[in-house]
């Protein structure tokens, strides 16, 4: 199901704008790990010049493909893929790092990055119970609403529920791999991580 408006919306698109804020001007290759059908990849390509995307499932893969463009789609596991290190001046990821280990994916995307590069994340973690109910019922509400306004389009690629980690743990993790990164919790069960790799 679409929008209204004819474009696709889920929880995990209305975050894409964090994403595409981030890219920092002069930007010429960019990296979408975990990049499903290629909606966040196309969106990308109108602002960095080559971008490459890569996923583990071959039915979201094929469903990326099958798009027109100059995208490089690559089926394998990102973690253990060739790519030449510090080749890449936008990593970004959206919903597919707690398909993996935290550590590992945060730290392979941290030495994917030329200086100067910047990580955008955006990822899916647990509330923590009962603190987080207040918080829990009005996201729901958010939810039901910008479902029922905009549509919500159910991608292909495979999920993933509960997420392993908590939003504080998340934020452990990224201040450890990533020290200076920004961390934000937002509604829709979201997090981000923006973190600019330092140059030298």
């Amino acid at each position: 199901m679409t929008a209204k408006d004819g474009k696709r919306w889920n929880h995990n698109i209305h975050y894409h704008p964090r994403i595409l804020a981030a890219v920092p001007e002069g930007a010429r290759d960019a990296l979408d790990v975990g990049c499903g059908e290629g909606t966040l990849a196309r969106e990308l390509r109108r602002r960095v010049a080559r971008v490459t995307g890569i996923d583990r499932d071959a039915v979201s893969i094929g469903h990326a493909r099958a798009h027109p463009g100059d995208i490089e789609y690559v089926l394998d596991d990102f973690l253990t893929h060739p790519f030449e290190p510090a080749s890449f001046d936008v990593v970004a990821s959206v919903a597919t790092l707690h398909h993996m280990d935290a550590v590992a994916g945060l730290e392979r995307m941290r030495g994917l990055l030329r200086p100067g590069g910047m990580l955008a994340v955006v990822g899916l973690a647990r509330g923590s119970m009962p603190k987080d109910l207040p918080r829990e019922v009005v996201t729901m509400a958010v939810s039901t609403y910008l479902r029922a306004t905009r549509g919500h389009w159910q991608h292909p690629s495979p999920t993933v529920w509960p997420p392993p980690l908590t939003y504080s743990q998340v934020r452990e993790v990224a201040a450890e791999v990533l020290p200076g990164s920004e961390f934000r919790r937002h509604l829709l069960w979201r997090y981000s991580v923006l973190w600019r790799k330092p140059r030298g």
